[in-house]
């Protein structure tokens, strides 16, 4: 079905990514997987390209666009290949909203120049061992001495926390037993401060090449200089910047749903069984077109989502709506895709066994899927 989403510069620039992704991320992926992380060298070959400084201003070294139609064609170039750059996604479409919205002007001169280049990499630390989805519970405290504050605590599941040189953390820098929310602030740590340090890389069924790592802070002492916005305003802050982060993993799930019937389609055109094509029995050629006609109505929603964002309309609900479809929809076609493959599917030297794996955590991270439904009921005054 036609999508009427992109201009004809999305469309060039896709045809950048492609090429890129196949010259420069396919060939090396199974390595990549292997080491559990992308190599720095990477984003800088993308800062270079001119990938990571689109949204950045052009005094610095970006291009000054602010459009995430952008962000939506370097994911589905990647999964149309097969593979993921999810810490590439997380700081363009998570994490430097953050900056490009609170950074002043100093931190943007420390700062801009080298995300647009590629050679600063960035994470978010916002998960800590006893605080998911419930960010008003978050425990890791910053007490403010003179133009320091004092860090302390401890996060965990940070995706490119490993070779970050900047790590924005969200800490409570003072309490409100009438209002969780209130004292939360965002503290940007750099690589090298005393007492930060980095745990061990955490072994997951998924998203090999994605690092996640944990991260402990004993009495980090970050300068106020380092503080994005204003003390106290970080939940306010992490919600407005929700439905992106939100919308950046439904773009995910419908491009690798995507993949995944395209990828099994051609397979079960090629194996036979009992002497026939897969493909020839009228089991498949359902399974396949309900496949489809899924798909299609998630791209439509999604579609429709992202121009809503791209205009500055999309509210938190309809983003957890978005959410909740595409994630579920992806889980459900993965599964059925890898049931065609039959035991093949389950050897990890085929491409639907990485989908399948890859899909399980969209339905976690960014808020569960039953946080998106208690945050659609109570669009419903439920």
């Amino acid at each position: 079905m036609r999508r009427d989403v992109f201009t004809a510069d999305h469309e060039d620039f896709r045809e950048t990514v492609r090429t890129f992704v196949a010259k420069e991320v396919v060939p090396h992926y199974e390595e990549w997987e292997r080491a559990g992380r992308m190599p720095r060298e990477v984003f800088a070959k993308l800062g270079a390209l001119g990938v990571l400084g689109i949204a950045i201003p052009e005094q610095y070294g970006g291009a000054g666009i602010a459009d995430y139609r952008y962000n939506v064609v370097l994911q589905e170039e990647a999964s149309r290949a097969l593979v993921t750059l999810g810490t590439v996604r997380t700081q363009l479409d998570v994490i430097l909203p953050y900056f490009l919205a609170y950074a002043d002007a100093g931190q943007r001169d420390r700062w801009f120049p080298g995300l647009a280049a590629g050679t600063l990499l960035t994470a978010i630390a916002m998960t800590e061992p006893g605080t998911g989805s419930d960010l008003a519970g978050i425990r890791t405290t910053a007490v403010r001495e003179g133009d320091h504050y004092v860090l302390n605590g401890a996060k965990t599941f940070i995706t490119g926390g490993l070779l970050a040189d900047l790590v924005i953390v969200v800490a409570r820098t003072s309490s409100d037993p009438g209002d969780r929310r209130a004292g939360l602030t965002l503290l940007v740590v750099e690589d090298g401060m005393p007492g930060f340090s980095r745990g061990r890389v955490l072994n997951k069924i998924g998203l090999k090449v994605q690092d996640t790592v944990e991260l402990s802070f004993d009495d980090v002492r970050v300068p106020v200089a380092n503080r994005l916005g204003e003390e106290g305003e970080a939940f306010r802050y992490l919600g407005h910047n929700l439905p992106q982060e939100r919308m950046t993993v439904a773009v995910g799930s419908v491009a690798q749903a995507r993949a995944a019937v395209a990828t099994t389609t051609e397979y079960v055109k090629e194996r036979k069984a009992f002497g026939t094509p897969v493909a020839s029995f009228q089991n498949t050629k359902f399974e396949l077109a309900g496949m489809v006609a899924e798909v299609e109505a998630a791209q439509a929603m999604l579609d429709r989502a992202v121009l809503a964002l791209v205009d500055g309309e999309l509210s938190g609900a309809d983003a957890a709506k978005v959410k909740l479809f595409c994630t579920e929809t992806q889980g459900r076609i993965v599964d059925r895709c890898l049931q065609l493959f039959g035991g093949y599917g389950y050897m990890a030297e085929y491409p639907i066994a990485r989908l399948y794996t890859d899909a399980r955590v969209a339905r976690i991270y960014a808020g569960t899927s039953e946080v998106m439904k208690v945050i659609i009921a109570k669009s419903l005054c439920l």
